[in-house]
């Protein structure tokens, strides 16, 4: 190197032994970098001076170093799991977070997308469901040069654009607990119409009751919108029927919420007259009297992830693309019938 000249990240990768791609995981702080590598070279950057300069690097990637969070979910605390989940793979880096709402009735929704990304220049995007399981919408990210990564309740993509949970097994193995416990009367609140995850919990309840050899009753189904008052108009609804339910699987936390204050508002006692299960184990559900037993949705390991493929496109295939689903056990629900009947 001449002197006085500048160094570059050529001469750092030519001194540290690697290549100019590990020196530029190390600049961002790149989690897939062993400790005695991110040394090796944060020694050589150190000693020759080198200074990174992102708006150059930008300019030249013709993006910014930000990641689009785009959803249309009314679940809030869902998003701010995956906001959580984005920032604990990005807040050592030098990537931001840009989170966007939309609405995805709108006639005018592709072409907003396609102005958010042009405008703020989007090194990657994610996208929530149920935005994530329309294909125009990917399309449009891949078509404008951004990596995207979808997060669904199934496969929707190629492993390198995806993370997704295994929605349907989790709620019939649900589902099947709580005729081993003894209901046979097991009433079901469905999420949404639209959203692949509702689609995808309501053929878990009926998986898991015909394994169980019952047959749901449609006197106590109820649809929702994840959201408490809607939960609790199901509620209303499915204890109001002529037989009601012993137990009740909602399809997400804040709906089973719902449904909880509407058994206390008839003077119900839950579990002991009525057991009930959510899905998503979000702070509602350790919150709320009696503790909700549900199914803990890895929403922020799912998150942190997506992040990972989407500031190392490279190494996505590596990377898990499906996560379990567990049931967590707490005291919303009980054997039927129990000693005191």
């Amino acid at each position: 190197m001449a002197k006085g000249q500048k160094p570059t990240i050529n001469d750092v990768a030519r001194l540290s032994g690697v290549s100019k791609k590990t020196v530029s995981r190390v600049i961002n702080k790149s989690p897939l970098l062993n400790e005695a590598t991110r040394e090796k070279v944060e020694a050589v950057i150190a000693d020759l001076g080198y200074v990174p300069n992102p708006q150059a690097r930008a300019l030249a990637l013709r993006r910014n170093f930000l990641i689009g969070l785009i959803h249309d979910n009314p679940n809030a605390q869902m998003v701010l799991g995956v906001q959580e989940g984005i920032l604990d793979t990005i807040r050592k880096t030098e990537f931001a977070l840009v989170v966007r709402p939309v609405d995805r009735h709108s006639p005018t929704l592709l072409d907003d997308i396609r102005h958010f990304i042009e405008q703020q220049r989007l090194y990657g995007v994610m996208l929530l469901p149920p935005l994530s399981e329309r294909d125009d919408i990917a399309d449009v990210c891949q078509e404008l040069g951004c990596t995207v990564v979808r997060m669904g309740s199934a496969k929707l993509d190629d492993d390198e654009h995806l993370v997704a949970s295994n929605d349907r097994q989790a709620v019939s193995e649900a589902v099947g607990w709580l005729a081993e416990l003894g209901h046979r009367r097991i009433g079901f609140i469905a999420g949404p119409e639209g959203f692949r995850s509702a689609r995808e919990r309501q053929q878990g309840f009926t998986d898991g009751m015909a394994q169980a050899g019952l047959t749901p009753d449609p006197a106590i189904m109820a649809r929702g919108t994840y959201r408490f008052e809607s939960g609790r108009a199901a509620g209303e609804q499915l204890l109001s029927a002529k037989e009601p339910p012993t137990a009740v699987f909602s399809s997400n936390d804040e709906m089973a919420a719902g449904l909880l204050h509407a058994a206390k508002e008839r003077g119900l006692d839950v579990p002991e007259d009525l057991s009930i299960i959510g899905f998503d184990d979000t702070a509602t559900a350790a919150h709320i009297w009696p503790p909700l037993t549900t199914v803990r949705w890895p929403i922020r390991t799912m998150a942190s992830t997506a992040a990972l493929k989407l500031i190392e496109p490279t190494s996505a295939g590596s990377q898990p693309s499906m996560f379990p689903s567990d049931l967590i056990r707490r005291a919303s629900a009980v054997p039927y019938p129990t000693e005191e009947r």
